[in-house]
């Protein structure tokens, strides 16, 4: 179950991402985006407050202007209801829907200061079961020099696609 501010916040992190950006779209660029995109008027302080929670119901015509900048439907921007599903999940569907938010703003935190660590996790959220992705990297870390190992042969590999590539 995802309140109305996680989506929010989910989504302006993934437009970014779409957008190529690299990063979330800042609070202020969703706010300038839909005023161009549609006259509404939305400042940065109700976004804000929209995205921590302390307002969370949301007028019409803002869930609506939202909407419209993020190509939902307008009823995605409400809370969901306690138990429900928008399609046959499982809970551990939802659990991982969970760790993808949360690894997206893992990266947002990091974004600035190790943009390569911002970038694994991000690669981490995309992928179908990200979950099971962070399960198998546990599984390989308890294996005795298993990351020298993998670096090495990961190494070993680049260095042969690179003298590969000068060859042709």
């Amino acid at each position: 179950m995802m309140k109305t501010a996680e989506k929010i916040r989910y989504l302006r992190e993934v437009e970014g991402q779409l957008r190529g950006l690299g990063r979330a779209l800042t609070q202020q660029e969703v706010v300038d985006g839909i005023g161009k995109q549609s006259g509404a008027n939305i400042s940065q302080s109700y976004l804000s407050q929209i995205e921590s929670g302390a307002r969370p119901h949301l007028t019409n015509p803002t869930r609506m202007a939202l909407a419209r900048f993020y190509r939902v439907h307008p009823g995605y921007l409400v809370d969901d209801p306690e138990g429900y599903h928008a399609e046959l999940q499982s809970e551990l569907r939802e659990q991982e829907q969970s760790l993808d938010v949360w690894l997206f703003q893992g990266a947002e935190i990091f974004a600035k200061r190790d943009a390569e660590l911002s970038d694994v996790l991000i690669e981490i959220a995309r992928q179908d079961d990200s979950r099971q992705c962070l399960l198998l990297l546990a599984e390989l870390l308890k294996t005795p020099d298993m990351v020298p190992r993998l670096r090495e042969a990961l190494c070993s590999q680049e260095d042969w696609s690179a003298e590969e590539g000068r060859e042709k």
